[in-house]
C-alpha cells in the first residue's frame, strides 16, 4: 500500500486513531485527523497531533474532507454508515480501519479473537499460553494496544494475538488471521446495527479471507455462531458441543484445565484458548502453566472483598444481558445485583426482559442506577425487590444494608458506562472503592 505523499484522512482521534495518524505521518503521508469532539475534550491526543504536524478538523466531520482524501482510515468508534463515509465510498475512495492498515504491513502469524463476551479473557490467556511455550508475543487490538502501534514500532514478535471487535471487523478488506476465534454471539450494539443478524455477520467477517490452511475456532453450542459460519473455507475446530457437518478437532481439550476461573462460560473460554493456542504451535506444558497461574481479569467477576460474611464481586465489564446471565450462574441464591448505565439497544429497546428468569432464581434485591434505571425497574421490578440509586456509593451502601452473611453483592450492569463514567474500568474502580469504605 503506497503511503508516501498520499492524502490520508483519519476519522476518530482516540488511541487507535492517534496511532494510525502517527504511523502514516512517519511514512511520508499527508495526514488530516477529524473528530466530532471539540479540542478541549481531546486534551491528550490533539496536542500530540499538532506536535507531529498533523492537521486537525474537530467538532465535525466535513463531507468535502472525506471526498478529497486518497484514503480514509476509520477508528472503531466512528460508524462506517455515517454520511461522510458513504460519500467517500461512493467516490471510490478506500475506507479501511486501523486493523486493516496495520495488517498490510505485518507478516507475522496472527491469532484473532472475537465474540460478544469473553474476548479479553481469551486473548489475554492465549497470549500467556504462547509466551509460556517460548514464543515472543504481541497481544493487542481492542484490548488496548493498537495493532498499528506494533507495525510502527519496528519490533518483531513470533506470534500476534488480537482481540477484535465487530466495529473493527466492519472495516477490514484483506485481513486474514491464521487462526480466528468466535466465542459467542448475543444481543449487543443494536444501537449501531440494524438488527441482530447484521451484528452476527459482522462478527463472522473474521473468517472472510481465511483459506483451507487456516483454522476457525468456533463455539458449536451457539446457534448464531453455527449459522454465520456454515460456509467458511477454513478448518473448523469446535468447542462446546459437536456441530453437524464440522471437523471438530477436539470438543474439550482435557486434561488442560483451570481451577482459578469460575463459571461455565469460563470453561468455554479455556477450551477456546487451548484450541487456538494449539493451532498456533503452543505446547501442552506452556498451556497448562498459563492456566495454573491465570486468575482472570479486572472487572470480570472479580472478587473484591468479604465483609461480615458478604462477598462482593466486580463485573463492571458485563455490559450486556448475556454477560449478566453468565455472571449470575456463578453464584447461588441470594444475590444482591447492581445494574444500570447507558443502554445499548436499538429501536426495540435494550432487551432486559431476557434477564427475568435468571433474576427470579438468583436475585433477592435489585439495585438500579444510571440512564436505564427506570427501564430496568419497569421490566424487572415486578419480579424482584427493586430500588434505585443515584450513585455507585449509594448503590453499594444500599446493598450493604440489605445483605446478610452468606449473600453475594454483584455489580454486573448489562449496560455501558458512558452515562456516568469514562469506561467500565472507572465504574468498576468506583465500585471497589465504595466497597472498601464500608
Amino acid at each position: 500500500m503506497e503511503l508516501y505523499n498520499k492524502k490520508f484522512l483519519v476519522a476518530g482521534l482516540g488511541m487507535s486513531g492517534a496511532a494510525s495518524a502517527r504511523f502514516l505521518k512517519n511514512r511520508g503521508a499527508s495526514v488530516t485527523v477529524t473528530d466530532m469532539a471539540e479540542e478541549q475534550n481531546l486534551r491528550v491526543y490533539a496536542p500530540m497531533m499538532r506536535e507531529l504536524g498533523i492537521s486537525l478538523e474537530l467538532g465535525q466531520h466535513c463531507i468535502e474532507t472525506f471526498e478529497n482524501a486518497d484514503a480514509v482510515v476509520l477508528s472503531p468508534g466512528v460508524p462506517h454508515t455515517i454520511a461522510p463515509v458513504k460519500a467517500a465510498i461512493a467516490k471510490g475512495i478506500p475506507v479501511i480501519g486501523e486493523i486493516e492498515l496495520a495488517f498490510r504491513f505485518i507478516a507475522e502469524p496472527i491469532v484473532a479473537v472475537t465474540g460478544t463476551n469473553g474476548k479479553t479473557t481469551v486473548t489475554t490467556l492465549l497470549g500467556k499460553m504462547l509466551e509460556n511455550s517460548g514464543f515472543k508475543v504481541f497481544a493487542g487490538g481492542n484490548i488496548g494496544n493498537p495493532l498499528i502501534a506494533y507495525a510502527d514500532s519496528g519490533d518483531k514478535a513470533d506470534r500476534i494475538v488480537l482481540e477484535i471487535s465487530s466495529f473493527q471487523l466492519d472495516t477490514i478488506d484483506t485481513f486474514r488471521p491464521r487462526a480466528g476465534v468466535l466465542l459467542n454471539i448475543t444481543d449487543d450494539h443494536l444501537d449501531r446495527y440494524p438488527d441482530f443478524m447484521a451484528y452476527a455477520k459482522s462478527k463472522a467477517r473474521i473468517f472472510e479471507n481465511q483459506t483451507e490452511d487456516d483454522v476457525a475456532v468456533l463455539n458449536m453450542a451457539d446457534p448464531a455462531v453455527r449459522e454465520v459460519t456454515q460456509h467458511i473455507r477454513s478448518r473448523k475446530a469446535g468447542f462446546g458441543v459437536r456441530g453437524e457437518g464440522s471437523e471438530v478437532l477436539t470438543s474439550h481439550p482435557s486434561p488442560l484445565t483451570s481451577n482459578l476461573l469460575i463459571g461455565s462460560h469460563n470453561e468455554d473460554n479455556v477450551s477456546a484458548a487451548c484450541l487456538a493456542a494449539l493451532s498456533a504451535g503452543a505446547t501442552k506444558e506452556g498451556i497448562q502453566s498459563a492456566l495454573d497461574n491465570f486468575k482472570g481479569l479486572p472487572h470480570r467477576i472479580e472478587y473484591v472483598a468479604e465483609i461480615a460474611g458478604v462477598r462482593y464481586f466486580d463485573d463492571s465489564k458485563g455490559t450486556n444481558t448475556d454477560a449478566v446471565i453468565k455472571a449470575l450462574e456463578c453464584f447461588d441464591f441470594p444475590v444482591i445485583l447492581i445494574m444500570g448505565g447507558r443502554g445499548k439497544g436499538g429501536a426495540e429497546g435494550n432487551g432486559f426482559h431476557v434477564l427475568k428468569e435468571s433474576v427470579c432464581r438468583k436475585v433477592k434485591h435489585l439495585i438500579v442506577m444510571g440512564e436505564t434505571k427506570e427501564e430496568l425497574k419497569a421490566v424487572l421490578g415486578k419480579s424482584v425487590l427493586t430500588t434505585t440509586a443515584d450513585s455507585m456509593e449509594d448503590a453499594v451502601c444500599q446493598a450493604h444494608r440489605a445483605a446478610v452473611s452468606g449473600d453475594t453483592v454483584l455489580l454486573s450492569p448489562a449496560c455501558s458506562s458512558f452515562d456516568m463514567y469514562r469506561s467500565y474500568a472507572e465504574r468498576g474502580q468506583r465500585f471497589c472503592e465504595a466497597v472498601k469504605k464500608l
